[in-house]
């Protein structure tokens, strides 16, 4: 709140900070509060803490006797709680001082543990919807203490005044508020109700509202969690927390995780997404701290890996932030992360061991959470890896199924490299799996440890061409001239050409050249053209020793038995290039702008050809 100005003072003394309210109140708005809602979750906490102080006061008091109660009727925000109250003296150092929090109080700080709130900022939220906040509150800790009303208002001013007990005959607290013109968005009664309804559904003290009809109030948490709630068998258990996860959720999920770690009075569920989440996308979780909700969208519950699932959750000893919209990273919730990353791996164990269906429904949709859970856990890979499924020579199948028909597994390190040589291997009777895809090289060459008798290897372009036929050395002396003339007509890519048969012959010709042998080039190349003299005499040899791209013509194929034969020098350099362009386009991989001008160049060039011949 706004302070009065001190008087002059000599230089170097020390001075008092001036608040400016107004500014304090946009600031927060602003930068720590998501939307000017948050000041009914302010106000439900206060009369939390207050009442979570007040059995403290009473331990014998049953479960139930103390309450909040909820008024909004257009006009009025109303929140009362039968909590410990305040005195004067608390009034003045409370809720007048900023930053302050009743609950730092030394006659309650061995139970600070049990209150949400621990910055003492959250009454300044109710700015966020009023220009006046007027407090009534009468202490539990005397019997004949007096009842106190603190008013404070927009501009920086307050006032106390203390008033008979009669002007409040029990303890406990009353905020009233009278609402803006401009917060009707967030005052009236429906949204009022439905507020109380978002953030303390799970509130552990009786709640109710009335929106000043008449009639009788209504509920806000008429039940418990539904993880504490008694039911008859497993199976309605089960399907109770299902209908919940869909109702908090929009889903229906897969499946549901129960969760419960007693060290930290941690309860909930994760609820399995049941179709598949995109590659790094992560939903966040609905987080409450004693009930009262903290965040809708708390990433930091869960490790990377576990985007599969959302879940609820409620617990006791995690520390929101100041905003308490957010949870505070310290080893706390640290080790919540791991011990529910835990519970996750064990549902997916008993999940593989017991229920085959879910595991093929749960594979089918989140199989790339799970290869990135088996990187980095050997129990879940020796688990789950034969289940998972890689895009193969043999089409879609599992590690397990491939090994089977091939003992000698090749992976391609990139998507483009698969798609060059897949029909190809694949007629050569070749086992080859796309490592293309993130996670599955590294798991494919992992194979062996779960099944010893088969062998993984990088695929590279000799092991192909090694599986390629050779042509008879007549009919290679035959195309030695139409082979040197593409040699020269594709140095420019640093290509080298061969004559081979192979499957299918409706394959013309089949370019090697995998995305690492591409960089080294260029990196060569442009470390040369920027280097002379000694270097640029190295970096040449070394760009000669950089792996070549291979253009492998396919002599069972009729129109490359045919361009062979071919003995006009530019026409034969011309279908060398149109072959290279074609077998690169059948590649898929990105063209760099001189192949597309190349396969531009050579159609025309073709056309113009066919169109002399013709004439």
């Amino acid at each position: 709140m706004t302070l009065p100005a001190t008087p002059s003072s000599p230089a170097g003394a020390d001075r008092t900070f001036q608040v400016d309210l107004r500014g304090l109140v946009d600031l927060l708005s602003h930068h720590l509060y998501s939307s000017p809602r948050v000041y009914l979750r302010e106000l439900l906490q206060n009369a939390v803490d207050a009442l979570t102080a007040r059995h403290g006061l009473e331990p014998a008091a049953p479960t139930g006797a103390f309450g909040i109660r909820l008024y909004a009727d257009g006009s009025v925000v109303r929140v009362e709680d039968d909590g410990v109250g305040l005195t004067e003296a608390d009034v003045h150092t409370f809720l007048a001082t900023i930053g302050r929090s009743s609950k730092r109080a030394e006659q309650v700080a061995e139970q600070r543990a049990g209150f949400i709130g621990q910055f003492g900022i959250g009454l300044l939220s109710c700015f966020l919807v009023a220009d006046e906040i007027h407090v009534l509150s009468r202490c539990a800790r005397t019997a004949d203490a007096p009842a106190v009303e603190w008013r404070g208002r927009g501009d920086g001013s307050y006032s106390v005044r203390t008033l008979p007990a009669s002007a409040r005959p029990g303890p406990g607290t009353t905020v009233t508020l009278t609402p803006r013109a401009d917060a009707g968005e967030w005052t009236r009664p429906a949204q009022v109700h439905a507020l109380a309804r978002h953030f303390g559904s799970l509130l552990r003290h009786p709640v109710t509202f009335d929106d000043g009809t008449g009639g009788p109030g209504a509920s806000v948490n008429p039940e418990p969690a539904p993880w504490a709630r008694a039911y008859p068998t497993p199976g309605a258990r089960s399907r109770a927390l299902a209908a919940y996860g869909a109702e908090v959720f929009g889903f229906t999920p897969l499946d549901t995780i129960e969760l419960d770690l007693p060290a930290v009075g941690l309860k909930g569920i994760a609820c399995v997404l049941p179709e598949a989440v995109p590659a790094g996308r992560r939903h966040g979780h609905r987080v409450h701290v004693k009930g009262m909700l903290l965040s809708e969208q708390a990433q930091e519950i869960l490790p990377e890996w576990a985007f599969f699932v959302r879940c609820v959750v409620d617990a006791e000893s995690l520390r929101p932030t100041a905003s308490r919209e957010s949870l505070y990273e310290d080893d706390t919730l640290a080790a919540v992360r791991d011990a529910l990353a835990e519970l996750l791996r064990a549902w997916i164990a008993r999940t593989a061991a017991g229920d085959p269906d879910l595991l093929g429904r749960f594979l089918q949709a989140h199989h790339l959470a799970v290869k990135s859970l088996a990187v980095h856990d050997d129990e879940i890979l020796r688990m789950l890896l034969p289940w998972l499924p890689f895009e193969t020579t043999d089409g879609h199948a599992t590690l397990d199924e491939f090994a089977r028909t091939h003992r000698t597994v090749l992976v391609t390190s990139s998507v483009e490299e698969f798609r060059q040589v897949a029909a190809i291997a694949s007629a050569a009777g070749l086992g080859v799996v796309n490592g293309g895809y993130t996670y599955d090289r590294e798991l494919v060459h992992r194979l062996p440890e779960i099944r010893p008798e088969v062998s993984v290897a990088d695929l590279d372009p000799a092991t192909l061409t090694a599986h390629l036929d050779p042509v008879d050395r007549e009919t290679e002396l035959a195309a030695a001239a139409y082979l040197a003339q593409a040699r020269d007509a594709l140095a420019v890519f640093d290509c080298d050409v061969a004559l081979r048969t192979f499957q299918p012959a409706s394959a013309p010709a089949l370019l090697l050249d995998s995305r690492e042998a591409r960089h080294e080039r260029t990196r060569s190349q442009l470390a040369r053209e920027q280097q002379g003299g000694l270097w640029g005499d190295i970096l040449g040899h070394l760009r000669q020793e950089a792996p070549r791209a291979q253009l492998i013509l396919n002599q069972l194929n009729p129109l490359v038995r045919t361009a062979v034969t071919i003995d006009e020098p530019e026409l034969a350099r011309t279908s060398a290039e149109a072959l290279y362009g074609q077998a690169a386009m059948l590649s898929r991989r990105p063209l760099r702008p001189a192949e597309s001008s190349l396969i531009n160049r050579s159609f025309l060039d073709l056309l113009a050809h066919a169109l002399r011949k013709d004439s």
